[in-house]
């Protein structure tokens, strides 16, 4: 049986939804897709070309029928003084009544550095900081909060340079484990009081199998990009895409830093080369925030927002969901 979908912004093309529910609504910021200027498809997603973010909400109380309020343009490549180009997805969080946009961005050597703006409402707009986070790089950011500490999830491989680094050092050379070697994780970071920078040195995050043992590299189900925290039954769920592979996965752990215990596939692959996610508790039940590339035929650097309902076994292990829809 498939499960319903819904495009909730059928007229434009945005992707990698960063969602949270703030005062009882649903709000959505996610990547804004644009045609590529100069088109050069390849595995540093040099294709994808966006430059802004719009924020959204949901006016009701079921994301399947509720109406979709569009807030605008909240943040522009050209706002940010250290810029290069390609803003990827971004995430935000709230503390002390003020709105934290964070946002993977190329400076103007073409290396990703994550970014901070501001706001004094979830809607924004997003007033952008002089500089990058020292010491972030990669891509992929998500924001897991609890007991007043907030924690950053981030990296991604390929075009997400993660492979450039190594404890948190640039190489001089990239590094890809293949085969039977451990598979690159990604990693994790207390935030500062201020919410501007790292609290400490971001830490790997491992997923293992059963046996306790690391996924290794040749494991379709192992971490590639597009990381997610979120907390059911006193357990710590962490998702994540697995890229080339074409699924979203998911681990659990006893704790914020794992490590994590790969539990099974969330989604199927969908149209386009891989989705990206959030998963939220609205209205009595679990939510599933995506994308896929079926509204523009296929064209993997032009992908649409949707969202599914997401239901959880007894066990707590998560109900697999179909992503295509035909």
């Amino acid at each position: 049986m498939k499960t319903p979908k819904r495009y909730l912004v059928p007229a434009d093309f945005m992707a990698d939804p960063s969602v949270h529910v703030w005062d009882g609504k649903i709000y959505i910021y996610p990547s804004h897709d644009w045609e590529p200027e100069d088109f050069v498809e390849n595995d540093n997603g040099d294709h994808f070309n966006m430059k802004d973010y719009h924020v959204f909400s949901l006016n009701g109380d079921d994301p399947m029928t509720a109406e979709v309020i569009d807030h605008g343009k909240v943040l522009d490549v050209a706002d940010i003084p250290w810029a290069g180009r390609q803003l990827w997805d971004c995430e935000v969080a709230r503390k002390d009544g003020k709105y934290y946009m964070y946002f993977p961005l190329k400076d103007r050597n073409d290396i990703f550095r994550l970014g901070v703006a501001i706001s004094d409402k979830p809607e924004g707009p997003f007033i952008p900081q002089p500089d990058p986070i020292k010491g972030s790089y990669s891509i992929d950011p998500a924001i897991y909060e609890e007991d007043g500490k907030y924690y950053m999830y981030f990296g991604g491989l390929w075009g997400g340079q993660l492979q450039r680094y190594k404890d948190n050092k640039a190489l001089e050379n990239a590094y890809l484990p293949e085969g039977k070697e451990d598979a690159l994780p990604g990693r994790v970071v207390r935030l500062s009081e201020d919410m501007l920078g790292f609290a400490e040195d971001p830490r790997p995050v491992m997923i293992l199998d059963e046996e306790g043992k690391p996924l290794t590299a040749d494991n379709p189900y192992r971490f590639f990009e597009a990381s997610w925290m979120h907390k059911y039954n006193g357990k710590y769920y962490l998702s994540y895409s697995t890229g080339d592979t074409h699924y979203l996965c998911y681990a659990i752990g006893d704790n914020p830093y794992g490590p994590f215990t790969y539990k099974g596939v969330i989604m199927t692959p969908v149209v386009g080369w891989t989705t990206h996610h959030s998963i939220v508790e609205f209205s009595g039940k679990w939510w599933l925030f995506h994308h896929d590339s079926v509204p523009s035929g296929g064209k993997t650097w032009l992908r649409s927002l949707k969202v599914c309902e997401l239901k959880y076994n007894e066990d707590g292990t998560i109900q697999p969901i179909e992503g295509l829809d035909e």
